[in-house]
């Protein structure tokens, strides 16, 4: 399944609908697999190089500030550019499609994990899906390096990020921000050096993207105080109001009071995706507040990498287990639901806060030189962050416990990976066959 958007003498780019935004929405959401690496890969085939609705360098504009905030920020993207593309119900839209196919299925999985435990027959599917999520990983690292890594400065930033992170363990926000100040103080003195992030073609050359560097902004995009005050009041209000309503009506110590306080809490600390903030909320969950054991946490990471939708989605899976183990006054099921409710809105509703507010300034810095220098060297960064994840991911998946190779695993993984990146498969066919070979596998085995 090749894909042609990159032929040269290409159609001109057409702006989408809303209804064409919102069947691809759609699909992102049902296929978004391999945590934030993997998704921002997807959308950037999808959005990028296939539809060319939005240029690299706007592309990976929106990605530094996503990468910046606490949250998921392959959700937030999604948010930022369905904002660029159709306004305010664009981003509220493309947020909600890329976690509500996860976030159904993650409950469905949970309640089959809370009633019958692990399913061989489940587990077999992911036996196949994760060796295809660690192929669509590893192209996205080759995908976004190719992008970024323009020259030796570029790769150094990368190098040092990595090494940073995979094994001195510093944390994600300083790594991001040192890249910053370097690329500010970079594109003062060598500017030749650290402008790397300009406009082109999004992969096209024989048209342009819908949105690209030399797009005339729309009247949505231009910073506006009042507009910002009124979007901050209204996502702010509706953030804080089942947090008092369900203190109010069950009480402070009900499960679902706590667990909206608590992870009103971690949406604000999650700095660095979900493994910066699954430490703290592993502790919280096990220790502290005993909504489930150490084990169980565990599996629910392995749940949420394998299904779709952003890895912080395991926050969901606490906070059902949480209020399933605590359902009074309701059943276990509606109590475990309303977990899970809850847990998403205070979960995902701040990211929509962060993003429709800071993104107009964010479009506003644009043209500015020492700017655009600063977030070549976030990009650079995040290409280390990325192949950090890509390596941790790629272990877990090969080696798991620290035994010896899958060999099954290394074998799909590399038919996928040399699909993905040199026949063009699509996403989709790669995704449904690794599924079906390891269901297949399972009885071989």
């Amino acid at each position: 399944m090749a894909n042609h958007s990159s032929d040269t003498g290409a159609a001109p780019a057409r702006a989408p609908t809303f209804g064409e935004a919102l069947r691809v929405w759609i699909k992102i959401g049902l296929l978004s697999f391999g945590g934030p690496t993997g998704q921002i890969a997807l959308m950037h085939q999808e959005l990028v190089e296939k539809r060319r609705w939005i240029s690299d360098a706007r592309f990976l504009h929106a990605l530094n500030y996503c990468m910046l905030l606490p949250g998921p920020e392959a959700q937030q993207l999604s948010v930022y550019i369905g904002w660029l593309l159709h306004r305010t119900w664009g981003g509220i839209v493309a947020g909600i499609l890329f976690v509500l196919p996860g976030a159904g299925l993650l409950w469905a999985v949970s309640w089959i994990y809370a009633t019958h435990g692990q399913l061989p027959a489940i587990e077999a599917v992911f036996s196949g899906l994760k060796p295809a999520v660690m192929a669509i990983v590893a192209a996205a690292v080759l995908r976004i390096g190719a992008k970024a890594l323009k020259n030796a400065v570029m790769w150094s930033v990368a190098v040092a990020a990595f090494v940073a992170i995979y094994f001195l363990r510093l944390p994600f926000p300083l790594i991001i921000a040192s890249a910053g100040l370097i690329g500010l103080v970079g594109g003062r003195l060598r500017p030749a050096r650290f402008l790397v992030v300009s406009a082109h073609a999004g992969g096209s050359r024989g048209a342009g993207p819908v949105i690209d560097d030399q797009a005339a902004p729309h009247a949505h995009q231009a910073p506006s105080m009042s507009r910002t005050l009124q979007t901050a009041g209204i996502w702010l209000a509706l953030w804080s109001l089942p947090v008092i309503v369900l203190h109010l009506a069950l009480g402070s110590d009900h499960v679902l009071a706590i667990e909206s306080l608590f992870f009103s809490k971690a949406a604000v600390v999650t700095f660095g995706g979900a493994y910066a903030v699954l430490p703290y909320v592993a502790q919280q969950a096990v220790e502290t507040y005993g909504w489930l054991t150490a084990p169980q946490m565990l599996d629910g990471l392995g749940l949420a990498e394998t299904t779709p939708g952003p890895l912080i989605l395991v926050l969901q899976y606490v906070g059902f287990l949480g209020a399933w183990s605590n359902p009074e006054p309701f059943s276990p099921l509606t109590a475990a639901t309303l977990g899970t409710v809850v847990t998403l809105w205070c979960t995902f509703v701040p990211s929509f806060l962060f993003v429709l507010t800071g993104a107009p300034y964010i479009e506003a810095l644009r043209g500015q030189r020492l700017i655009t220098s600063a977030l070549s060297t976030v990009t650079a960064a995040v290409v280390g962050v990325v192949l950090n994840l890509a390596v941790w991911f790629a272990l877990s998946v090969l080696v798991p416990e620290g035994g010896a190779i899958d060999l099954f695993a290394l074998s799909v993984s590399l038919v996928a990976f040399v699909g993905l990146t040199k026949f063009n498969w699509g996403v989709v066919p790669v995704v449904l066959a690794c599924g079906l070979l390891g269901w297949v596998s399972h009885g071989i085995r």
